[in-house]
């Protein structure tokens, strides 16, 4: 199929599985504004080619994803309008994902932090390299969690575990996100992908119209969720931009 997401977004053929490579490696896959509006807007997309069954989400390089990307956040402190449209558009991705009705699969090859955690979590079957780690560390930069694990921690894993997780931004190593339930597979670095798309082929395998009714299902718990929580955690996000302690956190970051 035609990709116009090309070339921050690569998507491959495999069978029936789609393989969509977010492909700014040199920015670790963060999430500049063109990457951003792309994922966005890639599940619609994908949703209409009909001869695919299933879709691996991954990386280029040595990073899922490193989350938001400073400069942009720096914009954002003078820039309102483009702080509110910027966090619309988080919202409009959390929901694109949860709504998207093929099975979803994460090849989490590296490092996924902040937004690129919520990408991680967000898809319906995870497999993460050995050597890598889930986090998101808004709070830690001074930043409400509101575009995703405020919304939807809660049911991956405990409350309490969820609390500490984005209370301190510690890194959820491999094995640990296994223990919590956040993981379905750890899978050596060089493994990772070829595990997410063996997974995805066995998702592709099966009665269509009984995956996606059951996916529907299931994320029915996560919507209404999110629904519940995300006008107040994004409004809260919003302002927390406009914070000394978040500008001193970013500043701190720049200047390493």
């Amino acid at each position: 199929m035609d990709n116009p997401f090309n070339p921050v977004l690569l998507i491959e053929e495999v069978g029936a599985v789609r393989v969509v490579t977010m492909n700014k490696p040199d920015t670790l896959n963060a999430n500049s504004p063109d990457l951003h509006k792309a994922l966005v807007d890639v599940w619609h997309h994908l949703a209409s080619d009909h001869d695919a069954r299933a879709v691996v989400l991954t990386g280029a390089g040595r990073a899922f994803s490193a989350g938001g990307d400073m400069d942009d956040f720096v914009q954002m402190w003078t820039d309102t309008a483009k702080r509110r449209r910027d966090l619309d558009q988080a919202r409009r991705l959390l929901v694109e994902m949860l709504d998207f009705p093929l099975p979803l699969v994460a090849a989490v090859n590296g490092p996924a932090v902040g937004l690129g955690c919520t990408l991680a979590v967000s898809c319906d079957l995870l497999v993460i390299a050995d050597d890598t780690y889930l986090a998101d560390p808004h709070v830690a930069i001074g930043l409400t969690a509101g575009d995703g694990g405020a919304a939807t921690w809660p049911l991956l894993m405990s409350m309490p575990r969820a609390k500490e997780y984005l209370f301190t931004g510690a890194k959820i190593a491999a094995d640990v996100a296994m223990d919590l339930g956040l993981v379905n597979r750890v899978a050596a670095a060089d493994k990772v992908l070829d595990t997410a798309v063996d997974l995805a082929t066995q998702l592709a395998a099966l009665p269509p119209q009984a995956i996606r009714t059951t996916k529907r299902a299931l994320n029915i718990h996560l919507r209404r969720a999110a629904e519940g929580v995300l006008d107040y955690a994004l409004q809260a996000e919003f302002e927390s931009f406009g914070t000394s302690e978040h500008q001193a956190a970013v500043q701190r970051f720049r200047s390493r």
